[in-house]
């Protein structure tokens, strides 16, 4: 188990074993997160997030992300880095969600806020919209009725031409108005570049 050391801004992280993940690209380039070890918690690869913010665009100056099921929180804070106007994270696990929070701190990052709540019920009642959405949940904990429930949550705070990434052990073919736009394998792990269809006329 380590013991907490404060980073050069001298923000406090928690007293658990920990990991690191290095930001890739954008203003906060090479800086590093801390996340916290838990059964289920796989920060997105470099390899894969070059890939995703390849397909984004890299640059995502002004857009608006929900990274849902936050974990390291490598997606969000990359997307921040990155120019994101707005990176709102959402993370159901206490210690993740104060980890995450302690990172913001650090990274001074502004245009990002951490909100500890169940993803799926955050959707449930919340009325924002976003350009990206990453989803990126517990292989184990989150099954395909999870899934079914997520796609059915997701169009309502969906903009126009809005992208759904999501990564999980097996690929997708979700149908009812959701296409594949981009799909990649590394190792276990399948991830995906989605749009809902309906999300064009929805929100015009």
């Amino acid at each position: 188990m380590t013991q907490p050391r404060p980073d050069a801004r001298g923000a406090r992280f928690l007293s658990v074993k920990q990991g690191e993940v290095r930001i890739i690209g954008g203003a906060w380039r090479s800086r590093r997160i801390r996340f916290i070890d838990r059964p289920g918690l796989r920060p997105t690869t470099d390899r894969v997030r070059e890939t995703l913010f390849n397909w984004l665009g890299q640059d995502l100056d002004g857009r608006s992300c929900l990274d849902l099921f936050a974990g390291s929180g490598a997606l969000g804070f990359e997307a921040a880095s990155r120019g994101a106007a707005k990176v709102v994270m959402v993370e159901r696990d206490a210690r993740a969600w104060r980890a995450l929070e302690d990172n913001r701190k650090a990274l001074d990052a502004a245009a990002v806020t951490v909100l500890h709540d169940d993803a799926l019920e955050f959707l449930g009642r919340h009325q924002g919209c976003y350009d990206v959405v990453f989803a990126d949940p517990p292989f184990a904990e989150f099954a395909d009725d999870g899934w079914g429930r997520l796609f059915a949550a997701l169009p309502k705070v969906l903009k126009p031409h809005a992208r759904l990434y999501c990564e999980r052990a097996d690929a997708l073919a979700p149908g009812g108005g959701w296409t594949v736009l981009r799909s990649g394998r590394a190792g276990q792990v399948s991830y995906q570049l989605l749009q809902f269809a309906a999300a064009e006329e929805s929100k015009t």
